[in-house]
């Protein structure tokens, strides 16, 4: 019988434990909403209704509070509120909107419950309300774990319906005209005469009735903009290089700042600054922790500068050489580091007592390397600090903020930005920190500190490095049993102990995408371990599930082999939930699955569930007599709705490249303490002459929506490695690929 539901249990009463005696709530304080942040500020003739929308005398403006960090969420959320305030493109402005509790994220709480996202039991309900109570009280306000869309989809429509409501009764009182006999289109009110009041000429009527909060939505039927390919918002700046990242933001007055951080993460012994100061365009070198920076006139003489400091510096506080990194990691398969076993169905002793297949797997360190240099403009004054960046995690970059220059976390300002890229490099606070030390030395002068792709490199807290190890058995060619042993670093823990959090429980990242499989294996069992002591580490673009997808689905490819079974009719037959077979049907189609490829050609499959959406990735390869090429790749995800095509299309692409990339040519490693690659030559992304065709189907089932950010990486790497087994015999238990072979 499985443990699922024990452990499940087990995880509830180990999270309300911690409910209980650390934040408690009553149900007043969970239903108490939020105070809407648009109210301190309105201007003559301005009215809210809700957090996400303010109308004026002369303009629109829908506040899109997730993070843009190039994945199209503040479109995502313009449409969302669009769509129910009958507004079209081009009638509104967009803003991120100030920090708030009431934007607090409903979704991330739920993604963090430990149960199968297939999984509606008492327990596993009870404990995703009890977490979103916890986000929503502390008001959480993240951007990440491909929740955006999630935590969007209801109450960013409900907010629009609201506003639409109000407008609508707000032309009532105006033309004594029954509401409903009006209507609203393109935004405004429309009289039963065809007479149009924009919404911005009924804002000050509006401002004195009360909100209409039984709003109706909008029926799927009647959808405008949702699920419609539509023109993002941002487009047409970012494909005439218009668009304004961090990096663009200048404030009158402000100086250019560039540092040099221990690489090796450990204290600054001492530097000698001589020959900077004498440097053109220098006007400072300060300290900062743990290194150096140094004021220019502009960032170019910044780098100059800060590069001709002569620094020495301390050891690090993990093993020096990457070979003792893997060794760590080798160690910790045991009993005092596991941190929890978290499948054990069937009887896998018993299963594994015969002939038994074995294999180990291994993923490096990798960067997360944006194109968008980390940067921050600081200026702190006695009144408080004013910050422009940007970032994932508003509330708490306040109180990073504040925490260094002692103000209150509310006397901290920032101005969210548009962010070129972020694949979770953008949850860490180290460049914001950093520019705050140096501004509190310069009070009253805005600093802008970028850092050089080399120092980006050398101070990035990579993804995770893991190992696995399975075991398994199969009979009368089907898969019987797997034993799957996962050791890694928890990027959780490492992450969040940066800002002071806890985690309590175990880390879940650390079998994601293994433990979570949709699959019925008779006897199956998945053990995590933490390993201690090695880099600190940190989200990256789908986190555990990135390497525990390929850990999982290539051990399972090889059990598959040695059963003689069809690589996607077995995973098909084991599939438990309806949303994995439905992605494995669609790019069995969608790729015509069963067909001969060719001579040197071969097909691979991997399906993976990562943040709630299985997504399975069919690739096909030749191996040429120069190496391997991908030509084609399908893959089909399950998300309930697709909310924005294009954007849905361009998302799993993306990933997919992503994925591919890193698998076949990227990693970290370490030599004397520090991180041998130090740019994108060393930490080479997939080549365009590499990317291969990729077909996408968004698969509707209508269950929960989802987000689709990060399920494409963890089947890329899979999905190729079986591919090149299938077309050349070679089994690739390590990535990067590039180790083994040459790609073309």
């Amino acid at each position: 019988m499985s443990r699922v539901g024990t452990i499940a249990r087990r995880s509830f009463l180990i999270g309300s434990a911690v409910l209980a005696g650390g934040v408690a709530f009553g149900i007043y304080t969970v239903r108490r909403p939020h105070e809407n942040p648009l109210e301190a500020g309105l201007a003559e003739g301005e009215v809210t209704f809700n957090p996400w929308v303010l109308v004026g005398p002369e303009r629109i403006t829908l506040i899109t509070p997730h993070a843009d960090v190039g994945q199209g969420v503040a479109h995502m959320q313009a449409m969302l509120l669009a769509e129910e305030m009958r507004l079209e493109p081009g009638q509104f402005e967009i803003s991120f909107g100030d920090p708030s509790p009431a934007y607090w994220n409903t979704a991330m709480g739920e993604e963090g419950a430990p149960f199968l996202s297939s999984d509606q039991g008492f327990a596993a309900r009870t404990t995703r309300t009890a977490m979103g109570a916890v986000m929503k009280v502390l008001g959480m306000q993240v951007t990440g774990g491909s929740t955006s869309t999630p935590d969007s989809f209801e109450k960013l429509r409900q907010a629009g319906a609201m506003a639409r409501e109000t407008l609508r009764r707000a032309g009532e009182i105006r033309t004594s005209i029954p509401m409903d006999q009006l209507r609203c289109e393109s935004g405004a009110v429309v009289l039963t005469d065809g007479t149009r009041i924009p919404y911005t000429e009924l804002s000050a009527q509006a401002a004195t009735i009360d909100p209409v909060e039984d709003a109706p939505l909008t029926p799927r039927a009647e959808w405008r903009l949702i699920g419609q390919e539509t023109e993002r918002l941002d487009i047409v700046a970012k494909s005439t290089g218009q668009q304004v990242y961090g990096i663009d933001v200048s404030v009158p007055g402000m100086v250019h700042a560039a540092v040099r951080v221990n690489p090796r993460r450990g204290v600054l012994n001492g530097y000698d600054a001589s020959t900077t100061r004498a440097m053109r365009g220098v006007s400072d070198v300060v300290e900062v922790t743990n290194g150096v920076a140094v004021i220019a006139d502009n960032t170019w003489r910044a780098f100059q500068a800060v590069n001709a400091v002569d620094c020495d510096w301390g050891p690090a506080p993990y093993p020096a050489e990457q070979a003792d990194h893997w060794a760590e990691v080798a160690a910790s398969f045991t009993g005092d580091r596991l941190d929890r076993e978290w499948r054990a169905d069937g009887d896998v002793e018993a299963a594994l007592s015969g002939d038994v297949i074995e294999a180990e797997y291994r993923a490096p360190y990798v960067a997360h390397q944006p194109l968008e240099p980390l940067n921050a403009i600081v200026r702190v004054t006695e009144a408080g600090a004013e910050v422009w960046t940007g970032h994932q995690m508003p509330r708490f970059l306040q109180q990073q903020v504040a925490a260094i220059t002692g103000h209150e976390a509310d006397q901290v300002t920032l101005h969210n930005q548009f962010s070129g890229g972020s694949f979770g490099h953008r949850l860490e606070f180290e460049p914001v920190r950093l520019a705050t030390e140096i501004a509190l030395q310069m009070p009253g002068v805005p600093v802008k500190l970028t850092l050089q792709r080399e120092e980006d490199f050398a101070q990035d807290f990579p993804r995770q490095i893991g190992m696995a190890r399975g075991r398994g058995a199969v009979a009368g060619g089907q898969v019987q049993a797997a034993d799957i042993q996962i050791a890694t670093v928890s990027s959780s823990r490492s992450q969040m102990g940066r800002i002071g959090q806890n985690v309590p429980g175990a880390d879940s990242q650390i079998p994601a995408g293994v433990w979570n499989a949709p699959y019925a294996i008779p006897s199956y069992r998945v053990r995590a371990y933490a390993v201690p002591g090695l880099a600190p580490t940190s989200s990256w673009r789908s986190v555990g599930a990135s390497s525990g997808g390929f850990f999982g689905e290539s051990f399972l490819d090889e059990l598959i082999h040695a059963a003689g079974a069809d690589p996607l009719a077995e995973r098909l037959r084991l599939a438990n939930d309806p949303r994995a077979v439905a992605v494995l049907e669609a790019v069995a189609e969608m790729s015509g699955w069963g067909r001969s490829p060719g001579e040197n050609r071969g097909l691979g499959v991997a399906m993976v569930e990562s943040f709630g959406v299985p997504t399975a990735e069919v690739i096909e390869v030749e191996n040429t007599a120069g190496g391997i090429r991908i030509h084609d790749v399908w893959v089909a995800a399950e998300v309930g709705t697709v909310v924005d095509p294009i954007a849905f299309e361009n998302q799993v692409q993306g990933g997919v490249i992503w994925g591919l990339g890193h698998a076949i040519n990227c990693e970290i490693t370490y030599a004397d303490g520090m991180a041998e690659q130090s740019n994108y030559d060393w930490h080479d992304g997939m080549r365009i002459w590499q990317a291969p065709r990729i077909t996408v189907r968004g698969v509707e089932l209508g269950g929960p929506v989802r987000g689709i950010g990060e399920p494409p990486v963890p089947p890329a790497a899979p999905a190729l490695a079986n591919a090149i087994f299938a077309a050349t015999g070679q089994r690739l238990r390590e990535m990067p690929f590039n180790r083994a072979m040459d790609f073309v």
